[in-house]
């Protein structure tokens, strides 16, 4: 406001205040504001707690920004009159609680104007699979591929009820060494199970998951059955109704067996049952947040899972277990029903022993909803036989040559090659990409505001500094300012990622290379991570940040252990993604061994 606007509002304040003194009354903006005169800053009523020039240098160190004496004194005299109402809908007096279904009315949108975007054509060939006789053993049963069980049980040589059995029974023998799995849901996995079998033997055939028995991360509602966020405070939660994904398997005639790990609230592989282990190193946690759905399809505890990822979650399971983790282009699979960590990142993808499962799987899961505002219509075009042939494959020079990738993924660069694929080098700016975690942070700490504000953070198991109750806390003093400002860098990254995608039709990257895990996940581009050979490995890994007081197992003789690779593509070209990841999967032809001791 110039001099003259502030002489006029102010002059008959303090006129009107001196009356209203005499009468003992308190004046409010309302009774003495002069007619016409327009809402301003800074007029309203005093609210929020009492802040002084010292709260305000104590908090530039946070913030990372500079006042001088004067600036400080200013902003702390009407701290209370300018800002403190932004504050009022979570302290009063008018509080509004949100709960995790109120979605924030910015939308991430990944696509780019002018970008190409993925194959318009909704087409899905599968691979012809000729059911070779039924195995004798059970645990051949168990890890037999989806594309395998589900011709067994359409030409009815194995039913659903037997093999729901099958994997019920290794659940009791195997599953208290690796803790993958939170509740068994024995009854309903029988019932649906008995159902399928009389439909099919009805001749009524619902497509390739009918009768096939799965599990799903424990953040995803099942109705009357407990879903607890693998948080000890949440072990009491039972939702009344199925998530969409849930349900759409349901209908599909699949048989949900288990509900699976995962680190409390989404954060690594500890819940509140223990640490989830990896089958093929029981020695280290299976990584996470997806760990159970790792852990159990790695040793054939389920046909099938379903994952979730945020910044990793379902990569890197898929990484440490050898297992087939698809994390779906942002927007094409939804989220209702599913516990909220970022509104703008959370993705449900399967988690399988072969790639085509996990095409199988997304295509019945695949599709807007609208309880998720998310969630977009879109196509899917894939062709298990389809030729590779002469397809750009981007790959990052530098990043072949540097930790974390292996010579498992520099032999998958020469495999590309040998499949009549081209290699192309491609790079991206040397930027800060780690900055877009503020976005992550931000947003879990909102979605769990009521947990963290109350103190029931300090009721989860994990309280390290690089757990949620920890980084809840730190994020409610990020600056709004700056959370602007990387969602604009999102925007520029996501512009970076569409140039790239105008030079390649898919990318190949080390699994765990930070930049990409990051950044992708912001962006929202589809990501197939598939096992490609094994690498020997001394000692233990882990999500967590390194403790000297409990030091990690070290291995004098080294063991062996899977090791994937990471293809990337366009937005809602998840179908070209998976029909490259097929044909490398038989290139590799490692898929099909198990991990020793869960035979």
């Amino acid at each position: 406001m110039n001099t003259r606007r502030q002489f006029l509002l102010q002059a008959p304040i303090g006129v009107l205040a001196a009356a209203a003194a005499c009468r003992g009354d308190t004046p409010t903006p309302a009774t003495i504001s002069t007619p016409g005169a327009p809402p301003t800053f800074g007029t309203s009523a005093a609210a929020g707690p009492t802040v002084t020039a010292n709260s305000f240098a104590a908090a530039e160190t946070l913030m990372q920004v500079r006042m001088t004496d004067a600036e400080r004194t200013q902003a702390a005299a009407n701290w209370r009159t300018s800002m403190a109402g932004t504050l009022e809908r979570r302290t009063g007096p008018r509080i509004v609680p949100l709960d995790d279904t109120m979605v924030p009315a910015s939308q991430w949108n990944p696509a780019v104007a002018g970008a190409p975007r993925g194959s318009t054509r909704d087409r899905f060939v599968r691979t012809v699979v000729n059911p070779r006789p039924l195995p004798a053993s059970d645990s051949a049963i168990a890890f037999a591929p989806v594309t395998q069980l589900a011709r067994w049980i359409e030409t009815r040589q194995l039913t659903a009820e037997r093999l729901t059995n099958i994997y019920l029974a290794r659940i009791a023998r195997l599953d208290a060494t690796l803790r993958s799995v939170i509740t068994v849901t024995r009854d309903l996995a029988l019932t649906q199970a008995r159902a399928a079998d009389a439909e099919i033997a009805a001749g009524r055939y619902r497509g390739p998951l009918h009768g096939i028995p799965y599990g799903v991360k424990d953040l995803l509602d099942t109705a009357g059955i407990a879903t607890t966020y693998g948080a000890d405070i949440y072990r009491d939660r039972v939702p009344s109704a199925d998530a969409v994904v849930v349900k759409r398997l349901h209908d599909a005639g699949a048989v949900l067996i288990a509900k699976l790990s995962l680190g409390a609230l989404a954060l690594n592989d500890i819940w509140f049952g223990g640490q989830t282990m990896n089958p093929w190193l029981p020695e280290e946690g299976a990584s996470g947040s997806s760990a159970g759905p790792g852990a159990a399809t790695a040793a054939g505890l389920v046909a099938f899972s379903i994952g979730s990822e945020t910044g990793g979650s379902i990569i890197s399971p898929a990484m440490r277990c050898g297992v087939t983790g698809l994390r779906p282009t942002f927007g094409r699979v939804p989220r209702t029903g599913a516990m909220t960590l970022c509104w703008s990142f959370d993705k449900l993808g399967p988690m399988t022993r072969s790639v085509e499962d996990a095409m199988l799987v997304l295509r019945a899961i695949s599709g807007p909803d609208a309880g998720d505002v998310g969630s977009v219509p879109s196509t899917l075009d894939y062709d298990a036989n389809g030729s590779v042939k002469g397809l750009r494959v981007g790959y990052f020079p530098t990043w072949m040559q540097q930790h974390p990738a292996t010579e498992v993924d520099r032999a998958a660069l020469e495999a590309v090659r040998a499949l009549g694929m081209v290699p192309t080098e491609v790079s991206l700016p040397d930027w800060p990409y780690g900055a877009l975690t503020l976005l992550i942070f931000a947003e879990a700490a909102a979605a769990f505001e009521e947990l963290t504000l109350s103190g029931k953070t300090s009721q989860l198991t994990s309280q390290t500094n690089d757990s949620w109750p920890n980084l809840f806390r730190q994020a409610r003093f990020l600056s709004a300012v700056d959370f602007v400002q990387a969602d604009r860098f999102r925007r520029r990254v996501a512009n970076e990622m569409a140039r790239i995608f105008t030079e390649v039709d898919v990318l190949l990257v080390p699994s765990l290379r930070d930049e990409m895990l990051t950044l992708s996940n912001a962006t929202g581009h589809p990501s197939l991570t598939l096992r490609a050979g094994f690498v020997q490995v001394s000692d233990a890994r882990s999500d967590w940040a390194p403790n000297p007081e409990r030091p990690l197992p070290h291995f004098n003789t080294p063991r062996r252990v899977p090791h994937g690779i990471t293809l990337l593509g366009r937005l809602f070209d998840d179908g070209l993604v998976g029909q490259v990841g097929v044909a490398l999967e038989r290139h590799f032809n490692v898929a099909g061994e198990n991990p020793p001791g869960f035979a």
